[in-house]
């Protein structure tokens, strides 16, 4: 029988950490709840958590520096909770590696649904059964999704899952235009509640982390979307 996949619940109002806790237990997940940033990240490495939880305003250590500090070790899922719902509040947690972003109060079964969605997008990486190996290259890129990693001139780059599928979808399409709702259907799926904004973000760090180069680009399609752009020789 296999275990039940665990959710750190991070939360300092713990009337909601307790009630999230509870239907997520009646859809058989593992739960465990901390109320501030810093058990949050020692339980973080002492209960190994699926996916995490994670409110924004805590006490002491915030929610932003939470998910800065785990992403330096991991890219483990986690869904941010707020009750802020401004656009920046949003960009932002997602530019610090976040896999979603959820605002108070929510219903509790799109809360499940995310967290499913998230952990089918995770669990990709590590499939049951090795398949063919999926790989593009081009002059001084090499991007592989079968082992989630990127070769960049010469070296190896770290970046969460969603952001390597999402080069790995155009580089293996060159000079084809992707739409910002054609690349949140394949990247993040149909199951995805969010915007189109969640592109945007993801290419901008992919383009901080592989810049053009005389080959090829990441280019903007003004007005539709985006193209991995193989330059002619």
């Amino acid at each position: 029988m296999a275990s039940k996949q665990k959710i750190l619940i991070v939360d300092d109002d713990n009337n909601i950490a307790e009630l999230v806790a509870l239907y997520l237990t009646k859809e058989c997940f593992e739960t465990k709840i901390v109320n501030d940033g810093e058990q949050a990240l020692k339980e973080f490495h002492a209960f190994h958590p699926n996916l995490i939880l994670l409110d924004l305003m805590l006490p002491g250590i915030d929610g932003y520096q939470v998910c800065r500090e785990i992403r330096h070790v991991s890219d483990i899922p986690i869904i941010m909770l707020s009750a802020k719902g401004e656009t920046f509040d949003k960009v932002l947690g997602l530019e610090l590696g976040a896999d979603d972003y959820v605002i108070k109060p929510f219903d509790s079964k799109e809360l499940v649904a995310r967290i499913r969605a998230v952990l089918r997008r995770f669990n990709v990486k590590s499939p049951a059964v090795p398949s063919n190996e999926k790989s593009v290259s081009y002059p001084d890129l090499t991007v592989n999704l079968t082992n989630y990693s990127v070769t960049y001139m010469g070296r190896q780059v770290d970046m969460p899952p969603k952001e390597l599928e999402l080069l790995y979808f155009l580089a293996s399409s060159p000079n084809q235009v992707f739409t910002r709702e054609q690349l949140l259907d394949h990247i993040w799926g149909y199951e995805y509640i969010g915007d189109t904004r969640t592109v945007d973000v993801h290419i901008k760090r992919l383009r901080e982390k592989i810049k053009d180069h005389p080959s090829w680009s990441i280019a903007t399609v003004w007005g539709i979307g985006y193209k991995f752009e193989v330059k002619s020789e």
